[in-house]
């Protein structure tokens, strides 16, 4: 049994936030039905064979999308009336849907919260885009970079005197998005086990963000002064918690904030003398200074494996890649193998919470667009003749092998 064996989620996501959150709720067991555009529908015509030992487009697609995986795929055109009534017989039976359309989309086509609410009463929607359903915001388009920069985020990240440091797209859509989203799901589905009704849930990745940096905003609402980049304890303004050169043009990252630990890292530095000079801030350029020269006089590998058991709080700074082999993360299957039975054995991140009796997994590779059109259709009832002649006039799509 997994977490969320027998909870059926219904997503009409395309971009990464929705995708990801679930592809989380799929890892653990949630049975995810993409509902897919026609535009996903392409024809490959008959599959070419690739070299020995090589993999064919439509493998490599399927067998590296992460946020695709664990999942199922049916192509339905929401904008045809016998699309929308298809959509609206499949919400009698599942307990969420997750949209990622910009505001007001969903009302046009149908399938917005008092629609499928009036279906399904249990249902749980969630809504999310990058500024909400609310506000003088919400018909603004953006990505990534402009939720984090207008959630505060993007104005931490970097040095003093640099441009913001832009941290992929992990901070919105990953984390204030994708992972904001599985959360209230759950959330919501739990609270249903209490009143037996589902509810919508407006979720904004600008709002995420700042959701995120409660902790930090603390400060700033108490009274405090605006923190900024490369200036606070934790963003590189003190020797203590910083990166730091190698001779081998690799970082290593210290963060020995406590004394116990800020005690070892001097000692182990060959200069005790700094102990007592943790919080004297007119000594950091001293500080920093030796640090700098002392850590270029090795490579970040050997440092690592001098530092790591000291209680130093290091860690190397790894590549992508290098954190793909990393032993630590071999060990705790943060990087496994995924088996079809077609077309081999794909490699891919591991699921991240360990539970110990209902544990999550990674035991499919991403379906083809509308590859379960025809199955999901048939559970509904509909008769292949019917299907067929849905295909044809582009209510929905099948899947082209």
């Amino acid at each position: 049994m997994m977490t969320l064996e027998g909870v059926r989620v219904l997503d009409l996501s395309r971009l990464a936030p929705g995708p990801f959150c679930t592809m989380l709720l799929a890892d653990l067991g949630a049975d995810v039905l993409m509902i897919e555009g026609p535009a996903e529908i392409v024809s490959r015509g008959a599959q070419r064979s690739a070299p020995a030992g090589q993999r064919t487009g439509d493998e490599w697609r399927r067998g590296y999308n992460a946020l695709r995986r664990n999942k199922r795929s049916m192509v339905l055109n929401l904008q045809d009336e016998d699309g929308r009534r298809i959509f609206h017989r499949l919400c009698e039976d599942f307990d969420v849907i997750i949209e990622g359309f910009r505001p007001g989309v969903v009302d046009r086509l149908g399938v917005d919260y008092e629609t499928v609410a009036k279906i399904n009463p249990r249902l749980v929607y969630c809504s999310l885009s990058g500024y909400g359903q609310s506000g003088p915001y919400r018909d603004m388009v953006g990505h990534d970079v402009n939720y984090i920069a207008i959630g505060g985020a993007l104005g931490l990240i970097g040095r003093p005197g640099q441009a913001p440091a832009i941290p992929q797209n992990l901070l919105a859509d990953f984390a204030g998005g994708g992972l904001m989203a599985a959360f209230a799901i759950v959330s919501a589905l739990l609270a249903r086990e209490r009143t037996g009704r589902g509810q919508n849930i407006d979720l904004a990745m600008s709002d995420g963000v700042l959701y995120l940096l409660a902790s930090a905003a603390s400060g700033l609402l108490g009274g405090g002064a605006t923190p900024r980049p490369g200036e606070t304890a934790l963003s590189g303004a003190r020797p203590q918690y910083d990166v730091y050169e190698c001779s081998d043009g690799k970082w290593i990252s210290i963060g020995a904030l406590e004394p116990h630990f800020w005690t070892a890292l001097c000692e182990a530095l060959g200069r005790p003398d700094f102990v007592a000079l943790q919080n004297d801030r007119a000594r950091e350029d001293e500080i920093r200074a030796y640090f700098r020269k002392t850590f270029l006089l090795r490579t970040r590998d050997e440092w690592f494996d001098d530092l790591k058991d000291l209680d130093v709080c290091v860690a190397p700074v790894l590549s992508l890649d290098e954190a793909l082999r990393n032993p630590h993360h071999l060990a705790r299957d943060m990087v496994v193998n995924v088996v079809d039975h077609r077309h081999g054995t794909f490699p891919q991140v591991g699921v991240a919470p360990k539970f110990s009796e209902t544990p999550g997994g990674v035991y499919s590779i991403a379906p083809l667009p509308g590859q379960d059109t025809g199955h999901v259709l048939g559970l509904l009832g509909y008769g292949w003749d019917e299907i067929l002649e849905f295909r044809d006039r582009g209510v929905v799509g099948l899947a082209q092998r």
